[in-house]
């Protein structure tokens, strides 16, 4: 069995995705026929991958999760 032609259905240009937003602030995209997580919610989609990435990059403040987050003492 090989397995050369196999695309993972989360990096698969051919199915429609959706932006999750968890309460941290991270984002993912999320093939649109899997269940939403408990935890995150959609924010954008179903929509291409494409335009699922570039919601994304329009909308993600920081890469540092913890950004804008206040460290109590």
């Amino acid at each position: 069995m090989t397995t050369d032609n196999y695309t993972n259905p989360f990096d698969s240009d051919e199915h429609p995705f959706r932006v999750l937003l968890n309460g941290a602030g991270q984002y993912s995209l999320w093939p649109d026929f899997a269940a939403v997580p408990a935890g995150w919610q959609a924010v954008h989609g179903p929509a291409a991958r494409a335009e699922c990435l570039d919601y994304v990059e329009r909308h993600w403040q920081s890469i540092n999760p913890f950004a804008g987050v206040e460290v109590k003492q």
